[in-house]
């Protein structure tokens, strides 16, 4: 079957972050701690998926459906944005304002949440592998207190066999 519609993936552009605007309606929040983990997983994997923007003609503007928060971490880390010499992976797509608005609620309810019972998994699978809590904190974006919960909901003895009743605090004393 023949079907014109081309997916915007398969044209992605490097637009100079600068010409790239928030829109104004994007209900979606990430607290610090996911944003500092969001630096990090494009530091370390680079930009997996592009933003999604409308490109706005008269004004020669790019103005993001969905990606405010990678494009966030492109302008405000330093590291990120000179080894991307300052450019950001864009889709276009091309519709009026309330598609576009549409779509941006789309693309955020799709993520979804994590699955409790999927985390304890991998949460138990890190820890038999031997990363280290401060690994796992680092590398999954999980503070003490969420890890300490997702190895009690497990309950498997052998998460806490090397570990004191608590996770350690990089920031305070161990109790």
């Amino acid at each position: 079957m023949n079907n014109p519609m081309k997916s915007p993936v398969y044209n992605v552009k490097a637009v100079p972050v600068e010409k790239v605007f928030a829109n104004e309606y994007n209900p979606n929040v990430v607290a610090p701690t996911e944003m500092k983990l969001l630096e990090l997983s494009i530091w370390t994997d680079g930009f997996t998926m592009p933003c999604v923007c409308y490109y706005d003609k008269e004004t020669d503007r790019y103005i993001l459906v969905d990606g405010f928060h990678r494009y966030t971490v492109l302008k405000s880390s330093r590291r990120l944005y000179d080894r991307e010499n300052g450019l950001l992976p864009v889709v276009v797509i091309d519709k009026d304002l309330s598609n576009r608005m549409s779509s941006t609620i789309r693309h955020n309810r799709a993520r979804g949440t994590h699955n409790v019972e999927l985390m304890c998994h991998i949460v138990a699978e890190l820890t038999r592998a031997g990363m280290s809590d401060q690994w796992i904190m680092k590398n999954i974006g999980m503070d003490r207190d969420e890890l300490l919960r997702l190895k009690q909901i497990s309950g498997l003895a052998d998460l806490f066999s090397n570990c004191e009743f608590s996770v350690p605090d990089t920031n305070s004393q161990q109790l």
